[in-house]
């Protein structure tokens, strides 16, 4: 359940992220996607192949046919956002549905930000940037998998998909499309790619207190608040805000005070 590589938003942030931050925004660090250099990432056994060796029928590679990557689509329908299953959250999100929000929420850009970016490509970017879980799986912090070694299994992951099964569809042009937008967002460079990174943000949020609602307070997951200080843009910010306050008239609303509430993300 990943907000971007910097920021993995199911665990609250260490002492020494904490002492990272300035004025409430940490510095952004460029993700080193594929890149092996830690030790750890190296020591690891997983391989693109003993996930697919498992599924049945395999998908048919090197074809000249899309639909073994659209069936390979089906498992993000599918698999859950690991976070919420934590909390015990019965039958929660899957990825495909938090990416498709995401999609929907980038065309709702303002004028100020959609002026100054390429929002279809925006769209796009958020309907592929989890992509490669497909195959991965939602890893979150408390899986003990380093950066790197998530790095490494995403990269291979989506190259796999954008070779193996789209590399002779289309003269590959569809694949190496995939693959530069998903490298991008992992990048984090681009005007774009800042913006879906805010957007991934704000959908955790909005989940988060939908199913605070959806449980009546009977679950606490103000854990995630946190990744609102990470947004970027100030139109996003403002979305973020208009969401911390409905969580908190919420939970006055229940006359409880949730415990993961933190001072520094309560709107004003």
């Amino acid at each position: 359940m990943t907000v971007d590589e910097a920021t993995q938003t199911n665990s609250v942030p260490t002492k020494s992220d904490e002492a990272t931050q300035t004025n409430g925004l940490p510095p952004r660090k460029d993700p080193q996607a594929g890149l092996l250099n830690e030790v750890d990432a190296s020591d690891d056994r997983w391989t693109v192949d003993s996930v697919v060796s498992t599924i049945t029928p395999r998908y048919a590679e090197n074809t000249s046919s899309p639909v073994p990557f659209f069936h390979l689509l089906e498992r993000l329908k599918t698999t859950p956002r690991a976070g919420w299953c934590r909390f015990g959250i019965k039958n929660p999100e899957s990825i495909s549905d938090h990416m498709y929000r995401m999609s929907i929420l980038t065309m709702m850009a303002p004028k100020s930000i959609s002026s100054k970016l390429n929002i279809l490509r925006c769209t796009q970017m958020a309907l592929i940037h989890d992509m490669a879980e497909a195959l991965v799986g939602d890893i979150t912090p408390v899986d003990n998998v380093s950066k790197a070694e998530k790095s490494r299994r995403e990269s291979e992951t989506m190259d796999y998909i954008c070779k193996n099964l789209l590399g002779k569809y289309n003269g590959g042009l569809n694949g190496e499309e995939i693959r530069e937008l998903w490298q991008e967002y992992e990048d984090s460079k681009t005007l774009e790619s800042h913006f879906v990174h805010d957007i991934d943000k704000i959908e955790l949020i909005l989940q988060m207190v939908e199913y605070e609602r959806e449980q009546k307070g009977t679950v606490d997951l103000g854990e995630f608040t946190w990744v609102t200080k990470k947004i970027l843009s100030p139109e996003v910010r403002a979305w973020s805000d208009h969401v911390l306050w409905e969580r908190m008239e919420l939970w006055q609303g229940l006359e409880k005070k949730p415990s993961w509430w933190d001072d520094d993300v309560t709107p004003k």
